[in-house]
């Protein structure tokens, strides 16, 4: 459910591109009319916005955006308008850099999409790094934290509904002894969770609800301030029910002192046309507060209208 609106009439792309070039020209940026028009075209409009542009005036859009915008409306305007395998090609290798490294981005990118987009995004990081997105997640991280990212980043997972109940039994049964002997990076449990499909996996979960009595999160709580099991814990929630696991990482970015707008940036970004809608679903059920109110509470200026725009407003 896309939180992304798109007028019902869209303009012809050259009106777009002469738009934003007009935009880009005089005495400084019309700002509004960027966001009126990039912040509510879809993937396949933006884009073609891109291709005319730059056979129209010879120059990357991109770059465009760059020179006259800055901070973190460049940044938001910047992530929305990147072609999705593209941009995760772009924040995956960011994830990677000694000083904006993350393990959460990685996770989200090899948990929350699509095999076939998940599969796109390292060509596109082939193509843009001349090297491998394994090769340079296996050299960031170490230790148990490699052995979990390098196979969750490379799957390639069945997408299908169809669920083998036998299957989820017997897994549930090696999740549980693993676990129970603390054995949290072992070969099985990385292999069950990083490789069947969601359906599949999902189905194994609530077997071991069934059969022990709790949420294997709760077990994977032994010592809440181990790194490595929180994320452990948020894989095994990306994989399962996202929009909890995005309310919490939107939650901690706006309630807390200082907006961490890198990742408000993000989640909004990458999510605006995919589960934005039941996001924010979740965040009032969460919170008692509408998403779009919570953002305008904590930004101010063109980054606040552009996020919003890409978040809707709600009448709650």
């Amino acid at each position: 459910m896309a939180a992304l609106t798109v007028p019902a009439n869209v303009p012809d792309v050259a009106v777009d591109v002469e738009q934003l070039h007009k935009a880009f020209s005089g005495w400084g940026t019309n700002e509004d009319l960027i966001i009126s028009i990039l912040g509510h075209r879809n993937a396949s409009q933006r884009k073609l916005i891109r291709e005319v542009y730059a056979s129209t005036y010879g120059e990357d859009l991109l770059k465009a955006l760059d020179k006259e915008l800055s901070s973190d409306f460049e940044r938001a305007v910047h992530l929305f308008t990147l072609d999705p395998p593209e941009r995760d090609a772009f924040l995956a290798n960011e994830a990677t850099k000694k000083f904006t490294s993350s393990n959460w981005v990685l996770i989200e990118i090899a948990c929350t999409r699509s095999s076939e987009v998940l599969f796109n995004a390292r060509r596109c990081y082939h193509a843009r790094y001349k090297k491998s997105l394994e090769e340079d997640v296996a050299q960031h991280t170490s230790g148990d934290f490699r052995k979990l990212l390098v196979p969750l980043v490379t799957s390639y997972r069945y997408e299908g509904a169809e669920v083998n109940t036998h299957l989820a039994k017997s897994e549930a049964k090696i999740l549980h002894e693993k676990i129970s002997h603390k054995a949290y990076s072992d070969d099985q449990l990385i292999r069950i969770i990083s490789t069947r499909s969601k359906a599949q996996l999902n189905a194994t979960l609530n077997t071991y609800n069934n059969e022990y009595g709790h949420a294997i999160t709760k077990d994977l709580k032994e010592d809440p301030k181990d790194d490595y099991l929180k994320l452990l814990r948020a894989t095994i929630k990306c994989l399962t029910c996202p929009e909890k696991y995005y309310e919490k990482r939107l939650r901690l970015a706006i309630n807390k002192m200082g907006t961490d707008e890198w990742a408000l940036t993000r989640v909004v970004t990458t999510r605006a046309e995919e589960d934005l809608q039941r996001i924010k679903e979740e965040y009032y059920r969460r919170n008692s507060v509408p998403l779009d109110r919570a953002i305008a509470k904590d930004t101010s200026g063109d980054y606040e209208k552009m996020l919003i725009a890409l978040v809707g407003t709600e009448s709650a």
